[in-house]
């Protein structure tokens, strides 16, 4: 928590815990790259408002940095906040460099090489099951993709993933027993499948307890 957090009634987000449980949907800077920041570079945090007016308020707002000192960040807001009334563009801050979300380094300093990080943001079908944590992935298959649309920003990957069949028969007469979302999302709950999802259309796996852990 910084300074203007304890003065103020704003908290900032750790956000190591949610990289932990959702490391395929939620990213933070690799090390080299918060190793490599200087003054007048921009780091993000999740700042949140619990009395701000209707409610919580939660903003991803950017700092530029005057100085990192023994793991904490001095700077100013570099944005105007939207719902927050607690501080506003320009506040000077005090944060932990360990809560930061994001980097942008200004014009003439190099964002350090990293190794790429692979994003799964096409989409699958997945049975609701697998999503809430009731069943692992008992059986999927590929097929061709055929719920893209020309405007989607990421497109259907053909994958197919089912729950065993007692978790899907007990969600049989549920409205919306599936859901089309993010690959990512799907292996945050299971990725024992990882392996697999490079294989085209046409293949289709079972899982076997006897041959798996």
């Amino acid at each position: 928590m910084s300074e203007i957090a304890l003065l103020k009634g704003i908290e900032i987000d750790d956000p190591r815990p949610i990289a932990a449980s959702a490391p395929y949907t939620f990213f933070v800077p690799h090390p080299a790259e918060i190793a490599a920041l200087k003054r007048k570079d921009g780091v993000k945090f999740v700042f949140r408002q619990a009395d701000a007016p209707g409610g919580c308020a939660v903003e991803r707002m950017w700092v530029l940095i005057d100085r990192i000192d023994n793991g904490w960040v001095y700077g100013a807001l570099d944005n105007e906040p939207y719902d927050m009334t607690a501080f506003k563009l320009g506040e000077r801050v005090v944060l932990p460099l360990s809560h930061v979300i994001s980097t942008a380094f200004c014009k003439g300093h190099e964002r350090p090489k990293t190794p790429p990080v692979r994003e799964f943001w096409e989409r699958c079908m997945v049975d609701l099951c697998v999503l809430e944590g009731r069943s692992h992935v008992d059986y999927l298959y590929r097929q061709v993709p055929d719920m893209t649309q020309e405007e989607d920003k990421y497109p259907d990957s053909g994958w197919r993933l089912r729950g065993t069949p007692e978790a899907v028969e007990t969600d049989r007469t549920r409205e919306h027993p599936f859901e089309y979302i993010a690959l990512g999302k799907a292996l945050n709950q299971d990725d024992r499948w990882l392996h697999l999802i490079g294989e085209g259309p046409g293949v289709a796996f079972q899982w076997n307890p006897d041959e798996c852990d």
